[in-house]
Formats: C-alpha cells, sequence, structure tokens
C-alpha cells in the first residue's frame, strides 16, 4: 500500500499513546471493530514497539509507528514491522533514509517551505502538524493552493466535533485524533464507528 492508500482507508487515523502494551490489542481490536483499521502507536513511550508488535497480531489492523523522529526510532520501529512512518516534522536526514526504503511515509509540514522540501524528495502526502495551532483549516486552505498535487492529514487539535468541517475540504484525506481512544473498549468501538462514519 501507498501512503495515499492507508490515508484513504480510514477516515480518522487514531493517534495512539500507549503506556501499557497490555491494552494494546484489546484497543486496536475494539478501533478495528469499529471500522479505524489504520492505527498509528506515537514512540512516545517505553511501550510502543511493543504496542506495536500487538497490535499487529489484530487482522484487518494497518499498524505504523508515529512521532518517529531520528533514524534509530526508524530501524526500531521497522525492526517490528511497522507498515507506514508518520513524524512531527521533515528533516533531509531522516527523510532521505525513509523514502530510499520505500516504506509509507507521511511526514508533519506547517509552512510552504516544508511542502516544497516534500517535494523536492518525491514526497506528496503530509501531515499538516499542528493543525489548530498553525491557522486551522483556514491555513491549510491558504498552503494547499500552490501545491494542489498535495493531499493532507491534519493532526493535532482535530476533534470530533472539527473533523467533518476538515474532511470536507478537498486536498484532506483523514485528519488524525486522539479523541477515539478514552473509556471502556466497547465506548472507544462506539467511538470509532462514529468516526468512521464522517467521511460519508
Amino acid at each position: 500500500m501507498t501512503i495515499l492508500d492507508i490515508m484513504r482507508t480510514s477516515a480518522v487515523i487514531p493517534v495512539l499513546v500507549i503506556d501499557d502494551a497490555a491494552i494494546a490489542r484489546p484497543l486496536a481490536e475494539a478501533l478495528v471493530a469499529g471500522g479505524l483499521r489504520v492505527l498509528e502507536v506515537t514512540m512516545r513511550t517505553p511501550a510502543a514497539i511493543d504496542a506495536i508488535v500487538e497490535m499487529k497480531k489484530v487482522e484487518g489492523a494497518i499498524v505504523g509507528a508515529g512521532t518517529v523522529v531520528n533514524t534509530d526510532q526508524f530501524e526500531q520501529v521497522m525492526g517490528v514491522g511497522a507498515e507506514f512512518i508518520v513524524s512531527p516534522g521533515l528533516s533531509e536526514r531522516l527523510g532521505d533514509v525513509i523514502v530510499r526504503s520505500g516504506v509509507p511515509f507521511l511526514p508533519g509540514i506547517a509552512t510552504a517551505g516544508d511542502i516544497m522540501r516534500g517535494l523536492d524528495m518525491g514526497l506528496t502526502e503530509f501531515k499538516f502538524f499542528p493543525a489548530e495551532t498553525s491557522g486551522g483549516l483556514k491555513a491549510l486552505k491558504a498552503l494547499a493552493a500552490p501545491f494542489n498535487q498535495c493531499r493532507f492529514c491534519p493532526t493535532g487539535g482535530v476533534t470530533e466535533a472539527s473533523a467533518r468541517d476538515w474532511l470536507a475540504f478537498g486536498p484532506v484525506e483523514c485528519v488524525g485524533g486522539s479523541w477515539v481512544t478514552g473509556g471502556t473498549m466497547a465506548e472507544v468501538e462506539a467511538k470509532a464507528r462514529s468516526a468512521a462514519a464522517l467521511r460519508g
């Protein structure tokens, strides 16, 4: 799958900060049952690697690593079979390594210069981050205008209430959000089901 295929699989990509790998598999099962198959496990906790391993056991889940900020982390997550990479920004060193590997890659951008650096690397899909504090939908519309070949996944401050507005903008393929992960597994599944229906 390309990163565009992955972005088009789910209207919402859950951004998962997991402190205990024991909850990773049931969480993934609940999200997938609710219709959210693309799961981003952030590299913000010591449990992240084990969480990726556990989530990959869930049929139908597409499990990637988020908050990848250096080549050491990239090698770690590739070692456990991460299926895509999300980064909060775009550095040439990390970007070159990931692009050469061929793994689907969604780097973070917030400016026209960021996008141009990505285009120079052959990238056309980006995470707009942090979405709300970088100017929100109005800012992304202005950024997207001169880069009509690009597609985006706004992340950072996107809520259940605002997600539909983001998704209504043509260049936005999906949004990243954490609102779907709180509560019991039954509640997570219900939130995922609502989130999966946002694009419709």
